[in-house]
């Protein structure tokens, strides 16, 4: 899936799990984490201007991060930053893994066979891999409705609560976004009155 769509995927859970603004920022970063793992992209456009080709996101992508022990570690690093360790933590380890479920469904390349499998315990082992035959494309309307729908539900719940995904990037913004959402929403419902 597109890191959008897991960003809002974990801001959603997190939203209903844990109080604290901190703990509410690490579940939900819990839920992007695992595409560090593609910094390989960067690396590569880099050395293609320089016509080096390096491969590195073929390589590692979905390889170091993409399964249990970047699962374990991510949640044991994210945890020790928590406010409420004990209930943020777990919830970290399951936002985790929506990530890794996410990418199971809906992460297939361009062609009909370019499925993008799952190596669950990499990088220790290559025991365990996850695929699916019916993985959605990355640009399917599953996922592209999947996001839409979570873009809605993150702006009602703006309205509702007065904070959006917009303040895991700044708190200012965050104001401004939510009082744009609630004065748009007042005005459209004193126009069905």
């Amino acid at each position: 899936m597109h890191v959008v769509t897991h960003l809002l995927i974990g801001w959603t859970a997190a939203e209903h799990v844990v109080k604290t603004r901190r703990d509410r920022a690490l579940v939900t970063w819990a839920s992007v984490v695992p595409d560090l793992d593609g910094v390989g992209l960067i690396i590569d456009w880099m050395g293609g201007a320089f016509g080096l080709s390096w491969g590195y996101y073929e390589q590692f992508h979905r390889m170091a991060l993409h399964g249990l022990p970047g699962a374990i570690l991510g949640t044991a690093l994210f945890a020790a930053l928590a406010d409420d360790k004990r209930r943020a933590a777990p919830w970290i380890f399951v936002s985790y893994h929506l990530h890794l479920i996410g990418d199971v469904l809906g992460s297939r390349g361009s062609g009909p066979t370019d499925f993008w499998p799952l190596h669950y315990l990499m990088p220790v082992s290559d025991a365990l891999t996850l695929h699916w035959s019916g993985q959605w494309p990355l640009t399917s309307w599953q996922n592209t409705t999947l996001t839409v729908v979570l873009m809605a539900y993150a702006m009602v719940l703006a309205v509702q609560r007065g904070r959006s995904p917009v303040g895991l990037f700044s708190a200012r913004g965050d104001e401004s976004f939510v009082a744009i959402l609630r004065a748009r929403w007042a005005n459209m419902r004193g126009r069905r009155q």
